[in-house]
């Protein structure tokens, strides 16, 4: 399970360094072959290749009105290797398609990570704090 946030930079080639905790985890799950997509709120999905080959299958069995869904997730999808020195070098459609400049965030989500640029995300968390709880968290406390 991946979780927590981490603050990266992109360097000039477009690439961004794991941080060791997911480094090490990344490389036996799945051998550093990871797999990066759009994500429709302005981020990318970061699956490890396992992971992503189950939704991949999923994604694929979906009904023809759900082909402008499946252009988001499969036609975006890049498969990527961590280099030797634990970076993945992300694709200029997708640092585009994300807004991501030299600041980006890392954030484990469980099976999964999303990488989003610094400042996209936090206007993102400050919109949804504003918009406050959806219902169906009515009841979730610590």
């Amino acid at each position: 399970m991946f979780q927590g946030a981490s603050s990266i930079s992109l360097d000039a080639k477009g690439r961004i360094s794991i941080p060791a905790r997911h480094r090490d985890a990344l490389s036996l799950q799945c051998e550093g072959r990871v797999t990066l997509t759009r994500h429709p709120h302005g981020c990318l999905l970061f699956f490890p290749r396992p992971v992503w080959e189950i939704h991949r299958e999923q994604i694929a069995g979906w009904p023809l009105s759900a082909r402008a869904w499946q252009r988001i997730f499969l036609g975006s999808a890049s498969d990527v290797e961590m280099d030797s020195a634990g970076r993945i070098l992300i694709s200029p459609e997708l640092r585009s398609a994300a807004g991501l400049t030299r600041e980006v965030m890392l954030l484990g989500m469980g099976s999964h990570f999303e990488i989003w640029d610094a400042g996209k995300l936090a206007e993102s968390e400050a919109e949804a704090i504003a918009a406050g709880m959806p219902d169906v968290l009515q009841n979730f406390s610590f």
